[in-house]
């Protein structure tokens, strides 16, 4: 191995000119990096959550809704559309509680022949704790609302 009095004067010269001053720069640069990176990380990851859980909760909406739109009374279909969405969010098995499904159905009490349709909101509490990200609260309320159609032709109670 070479030591350093072995080599060419101009490089024992460029050496001790540029030694000194570059010392602690790579942590310096880490210690600014490094958090920059971790926040970009942390919020990436809270858009991803966010957006599944979202995209998740839109399907249960929509199976939520459907369900609801085939029952022939407004007690079944709120019925119903709970199991569903329920069922749906479980399946997904996203980090939510606190789950609230409201059903609209009263197009269920129309006559026959007269078009309706159903209309159901579900809403969760995403917890977001485990990110410890600035500016990120701890939990948050998502929700989602789908529309079904009621077939208008179909024999309601």
């Amino acid at each position: 191995m070479t030591s350093r009095k072995a080599w060419p004067p101009a490089t024992r010269r460029i050496a001790r000119i540029a030694g000194p001053r570059e010392r602690g720069s790579a942590s310096l640069e880490a210690a600014i990096v490094v958090p920059a990176f971790l926040l970009f990380l942390g919020l990436i990851i809270y858009g991803g959550r966010t957006a599944t859980t979202h995209q998740s909760l839109a399907s249960a909406a929509a199976d939520a809704a459907r369900s609801a739109s085939i029952a022939r009374n407004q007690t079944a279909a709120r019925s119903d559309a709970q199991q569903a969405a329920t069922a749906s969010i479980a399946a997904q098995d996203i980090r939510c509680t606190n789950i609230t499904v409201h059903v609209d159905a009263t197009d269920l009490a129309k006559a026959p022949g007269q078009p309706g349709a159903v209309k159901v909101r579900v809403s969760c509490r995403l917890d977001l704790a485990d990110l410890s990200i600035p500016g990120i609260p701890g939990s948050q309320v998502l929700t989602a609302t789908m529309t079904s159609p009621i077939d208008t032709w179909r024999q309601r109670a």
